[in-house]
């Protein structure tokens, strides 16, 4: 090959090149993003809208059926999800993934904006979000104490919030868990009703005097000056003398009727760590940037504040994801030097100059791809980490196979440049054919669809990125090295100890074993075929599913109390869970967050938005803690909540790949909601039937019940009373009215609330003194033209393409496959009669299934054809690429068996294992034939060729195969349960195509010889 001799002839431009790709690689290495996961960028955007008050029937009808509507006629969109609750919905939009993210988003927004003018004018929010991935908090901190005032505590939170803020590395610092400070204006109401004077005119003095109206611009000589009037509050003394009213001639101050003070608004969201009060202080990290790096800045930030803290406050740092970050890929490091070991060890047979050009390789080979995947802009995590690691085991394939048959030509008595210039023409095509039929095996990876193709994607990369600079450096740097570094042999030598061991287990066993086969060619390919028969019987005995569950020492506690539970007995019951996790074994933090989710910390976990009847307890185990001894954790706490009576006490272990709301989840659609809560009550009744089901929902299973103020329309009518003041007073009473925000002398913003005299949360007392004003002025009790009564309605209202639905989900007990227990709904599923207008369909892993693999029928078949051509440009001919393609169904039977016997499913991460071996698979069998095909060129008979080409090339097959082993075994023993089935397909794999292919590639060659043309003997030739 030309390049390889230009390579050869100029060694020194050779040697530089590869120095500087070396000294790039590893500043790439350590400069490039580093994160825990890979990030997805979802072109979904949640669209929520506010309208408080209403009922879920009527913010259906005003506000979610325009808004679908309008979408629904949007390009390339998917799907259209609406969740309806009393006084608001979310909307999310899924667009089809291959779209332009910002591009659509900026779209949706423009037609949400454009329908405002046709929705509710007092439609209190409506806007259009985007879940970037980069909101993941990478930092979560705790301020704890006992006795520090909500002031003190705010105060400390406020000061650690701007000194996180000023780290470059770091973005959106949020604090959790401690109830808004505001400026409460407390209404007397006996007094104003005395003295007539109405609420709305109280409101409207307060807002006049924030109003801010621009004077606009006057000249004075040669100069342009702006008019500015009007002034906002500067301090609450300001406000205590704002003029209200005028009573008897006299002006009445704020004051006079309210009590107007400093305070804090109702706790909606409470926090504890380990059982202890505290503040939460999270921050997420800036997209682009090196978590590792990030961790430097932000550490000595966090350090210095915390010897300013009071004495009665602490601060924990409960959860840092940069500590993830380098443990995982300290881990994966090791096992990388591991695997470097063992493929040193499988090189001995070669010889130590010989296995040294080998390795040489294997930095060479990496930097370059770090660097390749570092420019298509994938960041260094775990799954990049374990494409690196894979790649390993493959990338010295091609320097073996060089090194190897020039040392061959070298015991044959040529000098070191011609047995390198004779191997590397004689094998350098071979070389280039095995690659392009690696990469064209990962190629349906590349390329595989929706949220589960981003996710995996720089994995395949990684390995692609690497394979081609392996094939670079093994046409390249790999023949000069060898031109320099050889020994020289002196007439026949059939190398080291391990070599000559080696070669001689190959003709005692391999030999027979082969001739046999050759002698009764048919009964080989029947056996063959038997075998691969028996393994595919086994795959519905492994079981499929998706992507497994995390192996963090991290989990969640999720708690539903009875529903309307208020928050205070929502707490109670957190409390006895927190009681239970402090007993646990290898505890670290357990973090309660009662009325609210934890802050986001896993990318595929949304926090839940306030609810008084539900909490959420964010437990971390030490970070040694073993996967197994993590499950028995949670298993054993299973079984402790299972038997409370008070609430339902979910344990739920974080789940790796794209998220979905449960494994199991059964939409039931129509129109009328009582038919849709029957239905979904036949179908919770279904699951509960199965063993397997666990924390089954139906969020259709009650009616909330309501307080509803009911108007006498007529009465009210009579007396002067415009609805509307009535509505607006009693939100004034219970949830206050917002009138504004005042920024003070120390450039702090205060929200100023008017409302009534209360302590705590209200309640049905509120109503006793509530006044209304008629158009006169003159107050009237409330209960004169009012009466409370209690309404029942719906909880909730689903939508799912604009068709009402009732989503039943259910999770899957351990010792279950997902799996089996999808096929089993849908089978009853499909026998339970449904009235007309009605059906189902199913979503969780079954939808996640669909997405991903929707279109992977059709890259599967490309990158088929796409095998085929490359075949045939290596070969030329059609029985070649056939005979090549025979050994494809063999790595199967020891996946699966490999899979079997380590008690692994045939999961996703399992099918990216199956598809990589079909690379290796044909990369090996590329070889034989090639090497066949060369001998019988040269004149050999057919059997006599096939008996050769086995045995020689059985040792750079095998070696190869041992590298790969060898770089495999740290992931396939590590304790990841994403990466590990991965590795032990490849294992399983290609210890059976090592094996059983090297039998029946011969066996089929032999009863499908390609033709070739015969070189001319030199006999002939004269």
């Amino acid at each position: 090959m030309k390049i390889s001799e230009y390579a050869v002839k100029n060694y020194q431009f050779t040697l530089v090149i590869f120095l500087m790709a070396v000294a790039v690689g590893v500043n790439t290495l350590l400069n490039m993003p580093r994160a825990e996961d890979p990030e997805i960028n979802a072109p979904q955007f949640p669209i929520f809208a506010v309208y408080p008050g209403a009922s879920p029937q009527d913010i259906e009808q005003l506000v979610v059926k325009p808004i679908e509507n309008k979408v629904s006629e949007l390009q390339d969109i998917k799907r259209i999800k609406a969740s309806i609750i009393d006084g608001g919905a979310s909307i999310l939009v899924e667009y089809k993934y291959e779209t332009n993210v910002e591009a659509r988003f900026q779209e949706l927004v423009r037609e949400v904006n454009g329908l405002k003018s046709q929705l509710p004018a007092d439609l209190y929010r409506l806007e259009v979000k985007k879940l970037p991935p980069s909101e993941v908090n990478v930092l979560q901190l705790a301020l704890i104490s006992e006795n520090a005032t909500n002031e003190m505590m705010k105060k400390s939170a406020d000061k650690l919030k701007e000194a996180l803020e000023k780290v470059p590395n770091l973005k959106t610092v949020e604090i959790s868990g401690l109830p808004t400070q505001n400026v409460r204006v407390d209404l007397y109401l006996e007094k104003m009703a005395q003295m007539h004077i109405p609420a709305t005119a109280v409101g409207g003095a307060i807002q006049s005097e924030m109003t801010n109206i621009p004077g606009g611009s006057i000249d004075a000589g040669n100069k342009s000056f702006n008019v500015k009037t009007g002034s906002n509050y500067k301090n609450i003394d300001e406000i205590k003398n704002t003029v209200v009213f005028s009573y008897q001639g006299k002006n009445i101050l704020l004051k006079d009727i309210a009590y107007v003070h400093f305070d804090f608004a109702a706790q909606n969201h409470i926090t504890r760590i380990n059982g202890h009060r505290c503040v939460l202080v999270s921050a997420a990290q800036k997209p682009g940037f090196n978590i590792s790096q990030s961790q430097e800045k932000y550490k000595p930030v966090i350090t210095a504040f915390e010897k300013t803290l009071p004495a009665n406050i602490n601060m924990v740092t409960s959860f840092d994801q940069a500590d993830n970050v380098n443990h995982r890929l300290g881990g994966l490091g090791e096992d990388f030097a591991i695997a470097i070991l063992l493929v040193a060890i499988t090189l001995l047979p070669l010889g130590g100059r010989a296995a040294l050009i080998v390795m040489i390789s294997i930095p060479l080979s990496l930097a370059m791809g770090v660097v390749l995947l570092n420019v298509m802009g994938y960041t260094l995590n775990q799954l990049s980490i374990v494409g690196l690691v894979v790649a390993l085991g493959l990338l010295v394939d091609d320097s073996i196979v060089v090194v190897e048959n020039i040392e061959r030509w070298m015991r044959e008595g040529y000098s070191r440049l011609d047995a390198t210039l004779m191997g590397i023409k004689q094998i350098g095509m071979a070389v280039i054919g095995c690659t392009a039929t690696l990469i064209v095996a990962f190629l349906p990876l590349v390329f595989l669809p929706e949220a589960a193709g981003e996710f995996i994607r720089c994995l395949p990369m990684a390995v692609i990125c690497c394979v081609v600079s392996s094939m670079l450096v093994a046409i390249t740097i790999i023949p000069f090295l060898s031109s320099k570094i050889l020994s020289q042999h002196k007439g026949q030598n059939e190398g080291n100890l391990f070599l000559r061991l080696l070669k001689k287990g190959i003709q005692k066993t391999y030999a027979p074993f082969l001739n046999s086969a050759l002698k009764h060619p048919w009964i080989a390919v029947g056996i063959a075929a038997l075998i691969f028969a028996g393994s595919l019987r086994l795959i519905p005995v492994v079981g499929l599913s998706l992507f497994p569950s995390s192996e963090k020492p991290q989990f969640l506690v999720n708690i539903i109390t009875p529903l309307q539970t208020n928050l205070n007995q929502t707490n109670e019951v957190t409390k006895y869970a927190e009681s239970i996790l402090a007993k646990v074994p290898h505890m670290k933090y357990y973090t309660a967050n009662v009325g609210m989710g934890n802050p986001r910390i896993y990318y595929n976990v949304f926090p839940e938005q306030e609810r008084t009847d539900y909490a959420q307890i964010f437990v971390q185990l030490e970070d040694d803690t073993k996967p197994s001894v993590k499950m028995e954790i949670l298993e054993n706490l299973r079984q402790q909540f299972s038997t409370y009576t008070g609430a339902r006490i979910e344990v739920k272990n974080f789940e790796q790949g794209p998220p979905v709301v449960a494994p199991i989840e059964v939409r039931v659609s129509g129109e009328n909601m009582d038919t849709l809560r029957r239905l979904a009550g036949k179908v919770k009744e279904m699951l509960e039937g199965m063993p397997a089901a666990m924390y089954i929902n139906n969020p259709y299973d009650n009616l909330k019940t309501d307080i509803k103020v009911d108007i006498n329309r007529d009465k009210a009518s009579s007396m002067g009373i415009p609805t509307v003041n009535i509505d607006r007073t009693v939100r004034m009473a219970i949830a206050g009215i917002d009138m504004g925000t005042f920024n003070d002398a120390d450039n702090k913003d205060y929200d100023i609330l008017l409302t009534t005299p209360k302590d705590g949360r209200p309640n049905l007392d509120i109503f006793n003194n509530l006044y209304v004003n008629n158009i006169q002025g003159l107050a009237v009790p409330i209960k004169e033209v009012a009466d409370l009564k209690l309404e029942s309605s719906p909880i909730i209202i689903n939508h799912f393409n604009k068709i009402r639905i009732a989503s039943i989900s259910a999770f899957v007990r351990k010792g279950y496959l997902t799996d089996n227990m999808m096929q089993e709904v849908i089978a009853k599923m499909d026998k339970m009669p449904m009235p007309e207008g009605y059906g189902y369909t199913m979503g969780g892993e079954y939808e996640a299934k669909q997405d991903s693999f929707g279109d992977f029928g059709t890259i599967i078949m490309v990158t088929c054809f796409l095998f085929i051509a490359v075949l045939i440009l290596e070969f030329g001919t059609f029985k070649s690429t056939l005979i090549v393609l025979s050994v494809l169904p063999l790595g199967l039977v020891g996946a699966i068996g490999a899979l079997l016997v380590t008690g692994n499913s045939l999961s996703f991460v399992a099918l990216i294992g199956l598809i990589a071996l079909a690379g290796i698979e044909v990369k090996n069998s590329i070889l034989l034939v090639d090497f066949t095909n060369q001998l019988r060129i040269q004149g050999k008979s057919l059997e006599e060729a096939i008996r050769e080409a086995g045995e020689i090339r059985f040792l750079p097959i095998i070696l190869t195969s041992l590298t790969a082993i060898g770089g495999l075994i740290p992931i396939a023993i590590s304790t990841n349960p994403l990466i590990s089935p991965l590795a032990i397909v490849l294992i399983g794999g290609l210890i059976s195509s090592t094996l059983l292919s090297r039998i029946v590639t011969p066996v089929v060659y032999k009863l499908m010889p390609p033709d070739v043309v015969v070189a001319p003997k030199p006999e002939e030739v004269v």
